[in-house]
């Protein structure tokens, strides 16, 4: 393998390792809480996130379904009413217009994935800080996993893990990495898991002592 690959494998693992130290674990405490709180109070969880965030949005709303006993939900998991609203109404209002037909209440979290938070001013993620707008509105509860400085995101949330920027030419997919990494530690967490996930419950055919079966 020439250098130059191997070089940049090398920087960005390490940069991953690095990131996975520095993430801030009392943020991750106070979601963990606030989740807790929210399963408590018979709360709705809206995951939210566009692009490669979209995609982990549907994937934590299974988990957290599935696996923590959270009713779950996410706007983009239905693509004929998300471009029926982008074409009709604007891609702005595309989520909290969804949000309000749901009945977003103050039992209910709102759970941002995204790389930059939302930025109006910048006309980045519109969508995103509309219907965190009117999510303070009805006093839902806010947490998000992002990266950069966090956006508007970061402004409003009760909670907010942003995952720090290394180098500026990779802030998109570790951002969007770490977004998996860290709501799979809380969907896994005792105080949230209500049934064991698939292989952790699954007897494992391999030796104890590290050997590898044979065929």
């Amino acid at each position: 393998m020439s250098e130059p690959v191997m070089h940049y494998i090398e920087t960005y693992m390490a940069d991953a390792a690095r990131i996975c130290g520095m993430l801030d674990k009392k943020q991750m405490e106070s979601m963990v809480n606030l989740l807790v709180e929210t399963k408590r109070n018979g709360g709705r969880i809206f995951f939210l996130g566009v692009g490669g965030s979209a995609a982990n949005a549907s994937h934590a709303v299974n988990d957290f379904r599935k696996i923590a006993g959270i009713e779950s939900y996410c706007p983009t998991d239905n693509v004929s009413e998300l471009t029926a609203r982008t074409n009709d109404d604007g891609w702005a209002v595309v989520f909290c217009d969804w949000l309000a037909v749901s009945r977003l209440n103050s039992k209910d979290m709102i759970f941002v994935l995204s790389v930059g938070g939302g930025n109006l001013a910048a006309n980045v993620s519109p969508c995103l800080v509309k219907a965190l707008q009117f999510a303070q509105e009805k006093d839902a509860t806010i947490v998000g996993i992002v990266g950069r400085d966090g956006g508007y995101t970061a402004q409003v949330a009760d909670a907010c893990v942003i995952v720090p920027t290394l180098d500026s030419n990779t802030i998109t997919p570790h951002a969007e990495a770490f977004q998996g990494t860290v709501w799979h530690m809380m969907v896994s967490h005792p105080a949230l898991r209500a049934r064991q996930m698939k292989w952790e419950s699954t007897p494992s055919t391999q030796p104890t002592d590290g050997r590898v079966a044979s065929a």
